[in-house]
């Protein structure tokens, strides 16, 4: 059981390695080339430590074979002068020398067979002893030796000590050169290094932040396309650019909803003035016809009274729409207050849960424990989720189920009001347009196309927001996000 921690142990070490050099990024990129650059000048390093080594000691052992050959040529000194005065004097004090040269040749008898051979050292080392075979049979009087054998054998040594001495140079000649070359591969090794960092940098780097900084100007110019790289990307380079096409997105999403409110605003501004206007013709004709009815109500015959209570009907309802259009140009600040999110629920169930009657809908409500208060205004809200209650209701068919529920966002510091039916839902195309002044889906008649507009723009006043999620044939469900209140506070108004 032991012994296989140590191995799960190095195991999970590699992995861990492995997942923080990530070869795709700049940083593990740099380390596998500095890495390689680092053992491949170690090797050089040790490469040329060990050619130096090898020439220290090839010169050593040159130094060798000059005092061999510098020996054998002193014996030939001497056997010289015995063959020209044939003094045998001579030849006895020549041994001194043989026994150097023995030495010498014991100490080259590793590097003497790879050097020329191990053929060339035996007949070397079998010359060396007939040559000094024959100079103790010449010091000991033995006169049957010819001297030219004698003269023989001595030029083959001194032959052989400098071939061996020549090659041996030649051997030095060629590490030196060698070790010369060492300081041009590590050169080459620096300028490769720089070559692939350079193009690290322009591939990796200098051409995406380029298209990243040509893109970003187009985003200047309102132009919200997403970034295209086909190059190099690199993990950095690829979070960076993924990062700009989602603010991109982002930013488009905004300004859309900017035009959204700039296009609410300036329609607001329109209808205010347009409202205003038409608020005392309408009043003056509801008051008319109130008063022509109330006053020669039995004096009239039918017809004509339905045609008064017609037309004080069209004028009430063209008085909701004044309201709704003032109400949607509104700029005034609300007086706000903490309110409790099942007051907001009850009180408006109870202004329109007769309609629901009539129209045979079920009205589930719900709302979670514990909430916290959230800050607004009471008539404000009520109209923002009677619009939302009663579009529901429109959309539900008979017998079918509306809900509206309260609880805690996913978001933190908000909560969130759903308002959900059973009706045929509603096309995405439509989704893009809902909240959009006078935009109505209803029949002429039948809807002013301000409710949502007017609701949109005071659940945004509220500091929250509106989302709507539907799909054809599954029904409708649209939320209002509004921020709760963390510390108590006393009655104010938002600027």
């Amino acid at each position: 059981m032991n012994s296989t921690r140590p191995v799960s142990f190095l195991h999970q070490w590699s992995q861990s390695c492995v997942q923080r050099l990530r070869l795709g990024s700049i940083k593990g990129k740099i380390l596998v080339v500095f890495g390689l650059t680092l053992v491949l000048i170690s090797a050089l390093t040790a490469l040329n430590y060990w050619n130096l080594s090898t020439l220290k000691t090839r010169m050593e052992l040159s130094e060798r074979y000059d005092d061999l050959l510098n020996n054998i040529l002193e014996v030939r000194r001497f056997e010289k002068n015995y063959l020209i005065y044939a003094d045998k004097q001579n030849l006895s004090e020549s041994r001194e020398y043989l026994n150097r040269i023995d030495t010498l040749l014991a100490d080259l008898a590793d590097d003497l067979p790879l050097l020329d051979g191990k053929a060339a050292y035996v007949n070397f080392k079998n010359s060396l002893l007939n040559y000094r075979q024959f100079v103790d049979r010449i010091s000991a009087g033995e006169s049957s030796i010819p001297p030219e054998m004698i003269r023989t054998l001595g030029k083959t040594l001194t032959d052989a000590a400098d071939h061996f001495r020549v090659i041996k140079r030649k051997r030095i000649h060629t590490t030196f050169l060698r070790s010369l070359t060492i300081p041009f591969f590590v050169l080459a090794i620096l300028v490769g290094l720089m070559v692939l960092v350079f193009q690290l940098i322009s591939e990796g780097l200098i051409k995406p932040l380029d298209v990243v900084m040509e893109t970003t100007r187009s985003l200047g110019r309102g132009d919200f396309s997403p970034i295209h790289y086909s190059g190099v990307r690199l993990e950095e380079i690829a979070g960076l650019i993924d990062a700009f096409n989602q603010m991109a997105q982002e930013l488009e999403t905004n300004q859309e909803d900017l035009i959204q409110t700039r296009k609410i605003a300036a329609i607001g501004t329109f209808t205010a003035g347009i409202a205003h206007e038409l608020n005392n013709p309408i009043n003056n004709i509801a008051l008319t016809a109130e008063s022509l009815i109330e006053e020669y109500g039995e004096d009239i015959d039918e017809n004509c009274s339905e045609m008064l209570q017609d037309i004080q009907s069209q004028a009430d309802r063209a008085a909701d729409i004044v309201k709704n259009l003032l109400d949607f140009s509104r700029t005034e600040n609300p007086a706000f207050s903490q309110l409790d999110p099942a007051l907001i629920v009850t009180s408006t169930v109870s202004l329109i849960k007769n309609q629901f009657k009539i129209a045979n809908l079920q009205l589930d409500t719900s709302v979670a424990e514990n909430l916290p208060e959230i800050r607004g205004n009471l008539g404000n809200l009520q109209q923002v989720f009677t619009n939302l209650l009663l579009n529901a209701l429109h959309a539900t068919p008979s017998g079918g189920k509306i809900g509206m529920h309260v609880e805690m966002a996913d978001t933190a510091g908000f909560i969130k009001f759903t308002v959900e039916d059973s009706g045929a839902g509603i096309p995405a195309k439509v989704q893009e347009k809902i909240f959009e002044p006078f935009f109505t889906t209803k029949q002429v008649g039948k809807g002013t196309g301000l409710g949502l507009s007017v609701s949109f723009a005071i659940v945004k006043r509220h500091g929250g927001r509106i989302e709507v999620f539907s799909e054809p044939g599954h029904g409708t469900k649209i939320s209002v996000l509004l921020p709760y209140v963390v510390n108590d506070f006393a009655g104010w108004s938002v600027g």
